[in-house]
Order: C-alpha cells, then sequence, then structure tokens
C-alpha cells in the first residue's frame, strides 16, 4: 500500500518571495498609466521590492478608521496613499516631462545609470 503524501507537506516552508528588479527609486517622478488613478502624476515615497508595488504621493488614497490605544490618544479616520502596482506606472523623462521606459547603462568603473528611451538622457537617482 502506498503512503499518503500531502501536497502542503512538500512544499519549501520559510521561503522569501523574489526580489524583483525594479525600474523605480523612491524620489523618482511618475505618471499612472493603467487603474482609477490613470494621468496622476507623483513622486515615489516608497517601494516594495518583494510585492512588486510602489507607494505615489497622492494615487490610491484610502481611509483607515483607528480606534485610540489609550484614553489619552486620538481616534479618528486617517487618509494616506496606499500601493500601487510598479507595471502600472511610468517613469518621466527628465527632457519633455513624458512618460518613458527605462535602459540601464553600466559603466566601465561598474556603476548602473540609468537612460531615458525617447531622449536618451540620463535620469538621476534622488537620494
Amino acid at each position: 500500500m502506498r503512503r499518503l503524501v500531502y501536497r502542503k507537506s512538500r512544499r519549501e516552508r520559510g521561503r522569501e518571495p523574489e526580489r524583483a528588479k525594479l525600474h523605480l527609486a523612491k524620489g523618482d517622478t511618475v505618471r499612472v498609466i493603467r487603474g482609477e488613478h490613470r494621468g496622476k502624476e507623483g513622486k515615489i515615497l516608497r517601494v516594495y521590492p518583494k510585492q512588486f508595488r510602489v507607494v505615489v504621493e497622492g494615487v490610491n488614497i484610502v481611509k483607515k478608521h483607528k480606534r485610540a490605544a489609550t484614553p489619552q490618544a486620538e481616534s479618528g479616520i486617517i487618509e494616506f496613499p496606499a500601493p500601487v502596482s510598479a507595471a502600472n506606472v511610468m517613469l518621466l523623462d527628465p527632457k519633455s516631462g513624458e512618460p518613458t521606459r527605462v535602459r540601464r547603462r553600466v559603466d566601465k568603473d561598474g556603476t548602473v545609470e540609468r537612460t531615458a528611451v525617447k531622449s536618451g538622457q540620463p535620469i538621476p537617482r534622488v537620494r
């Protein structure tokens, strides 16, 4: 008689999800190209590479009802931007201000520089 093996016990446990290569970084100016907020522009406030998501200023604003943890603390409704998929935003060209794809160019010393496909202009990293 064959031994019963459950599928769940065969899977790898505790493995972290793959970190996606993002074409975006904190501080970049982007335009939303898909979804409810299409056409809006904003600055990236936070990047989540494992989930392939970014938080854009003024985009996907959600409300959270917060209860006071202590009697002195304040409760109420908090509005904050929620993450959107990184595939739904495009980096803006520094020359024309239009959305563009991004190329990576590695210099001889090993530094990676991002360039806009439309204009060929380098896109500076805002740190």
